[in-house]
């Protein structure tokens, strides 16, 4: 029982240290000041370094190491991961930062839908129903960018979601190691970024807070957020990267005085709320299968 119990606190520890450093990756971005391109770059760069760095480190010390793009389906993986960095960054750009981590949680259904249509698992009522309740969310929150610049954000916000939830979708199909197929997939976005500076210059006040961003906040809350799972269910993980849905937006507020909308902060309740219970229920759940498997083995 000790054992378990060691682990279990091990997981929850690893996986609120991911989270909490995944809340500070927007506010890092925004106070670097600079142009899209120019973060692009120097976010992706340094995180594609990093990645590589340890994955040697591993290869040599470890001997062991995952493949960095296992077959087809990491090609697919890794495009996908790109492209969602692209939009990613770019949201960042052209919507509010509550709009943007809000929406984020849209991945959750969109991951839903496609192991539904593609791996043929079946939903249970509850997730449908958090589901349509999220959909209303994002439906609020986007409802009120309707004729406004930051419309276009909310789509790349969206987009981004859908490219995570299609690499989860097949890294499970495909039960293969993609621990750092994630983070080797940023050459994508810092090709094009890197063409693209080519082209307008760099431009950034602060370059310091992106480099601290992509060589470090980054790799520690991908890693503790990927190892979390051996220790913990997946709805106790997933708990934890509703931390940045709920903080960053804060950090911007204080930091930039960049206040949320009403339509937003309604939508945004919705989302949460629904997340949350969702994720209760799961975990209640998971502790009644386990206690009457435990029954049964006693009996």
């Amino acid at each position: 029982m000790s054992a378990k119990f060691s682990d279990h606190s091990k997981g929850l520890i690893l996986t609120a240290i991911g989270g909490m450093t995944l809340t500070i990756d927007i506010p890092l971005v925004k106070l670097a000041n600079g142009d899209l391109w120019s973060i692009l770059l120097v976010r992706t760069g340094t995180t594609l370094i990093a990645a590589l760095l340890v994955w040697s480190l591993w290869r040599r010390f470890g001997g062991n190491a995952p493949k960095l793009i296992p077959g087809r389906e990491g090609l697919a993986v890794a495009l996908l991961y790109g492209l969602g960095s692209i939009t990613f960054v770019s949201a960042v750009f052209n919507t509010s930062t509550a709009n943007l981590v809000f929406i984020l949680t849209f991945n959750t259904v969109f991951s839903a839908l496609l192991s539904w249509i593609f791996l043929k698992e079946r939903p249970r009522p509850a997730t449908i129903a958090t589901m349509f309740a999220m959909m209303v969310g994002v439906l609020i929150i986007v409802g009120d960018s309707v004729g406004t610049g930051s419309l276009f954000g909310d789509v790349l916000a969206l987009a981004s979601s859908f490219c995570v939830a299609s690499a989860i979708t097949i890294t499970r199909a495909s039960g293969k190691d993609m621990g750092f197929t994630a983070l080797v997939a940023v050459a994508l976005p810092c090709l094009v970024a890197a063409f693209m500076v080519g082209r307008n210059g760099f431009d950034m006040e602060v370059p310091w807070w992106i480099i601290l961003n992509g060589a470090v906040i980054m790799p520690i809350s991908f890693f503790c957020l990927a190892t979390g799972p051996k220790y913990i269910s997946g709805p106790e993980v997933a708990m934890f990267y509703i931390l940045e849905t709920v903080l960053a937006p804060i950090w911007v507020w204080l930091i930039f005085t960049e206040v949320p909308s009403r339509q937003s902060l309604i939508g945004g309740l919705i989302l949460v709320t629904a997340l949350v219970s969702h994720s209760i229920w799961q975990i209640h759940q998971g502790r009644k299968r386990r206690a009457a498997m435990t029954l049964r083995h006693s009996i």
